[in-house]
């Protein structure tokens, strides 16, 4: 079995996507985000554009319970698959707080999106700052905690600490 390229992978997520562009949420809008999702299961951005399609379309043939079941596992899907990224984190933790009446597993997958989140941050003012005083530094730990003070002092990140 030969899997698609990234470029396919696009191509096709692309497609589906604009197959709702009169119409958003129509059923060959939704077919084409399955065969999509079937096709390669880790593409992640077509998982949470199907999990939310899911949440606005109108699929009379199935129960309700049927339809967060399956939004569910796509998340759940896409959790997994993006190696629990922040973005996917807060929509399944999104999904759970709304759909399942603030299940306290939504505020411990917001906690860790949050932690994720603040981690990419922190990395980022780290390169930036870097590449704006490019001297070499052995000392990486200082730059690492001058970065995080640096973040918490402009607001970007919370106190140390805290």
């Amino acid at each position: 079995m030969t899997h698609l390229s990234p470029e396919e992978l696009v191509k096709k997520f692309e497609e589906a996507r604009k197959a709702g562009e009169h119409e958003r949420g129509n059923p060959e809008q939704l077919r084409l985000h399955r065969e999509l999702a079937e096709e390669c299961p880790a593409f992640t951005p077509n998982l949470l554009y199907l999990a939310r399609l899911q949440q606005v379309i109108d699929q009379p043939s199935r129960s309700t319970e049927e339809v967060f079941s399956e939004i569910q596992r796509i998340l759940e899907l896409a959790v997994l698959g993006s190696d629990r990224s922040a973005p996917v984190l807060l929509e399944l933790g999104n999904f759970l707080d709304t759909f399942h009446n603030g299940t306290p597993e939504a505020m411990k997958l917001y906690n860790e999106g949050e932690q994720k989140a603040l981690a990419t941050l922190e990395e980022a003012w780290f390169f930036k700052i870097r590449y704006l005083f490019p001297e070499p530094n052995i000392f990486l730990d200082d730059e690492i905690q001058t970065t995080k003070r640096y973040a918490a002092q402009e607001g970007l990140a919370p106190p140390e600490g805290s």
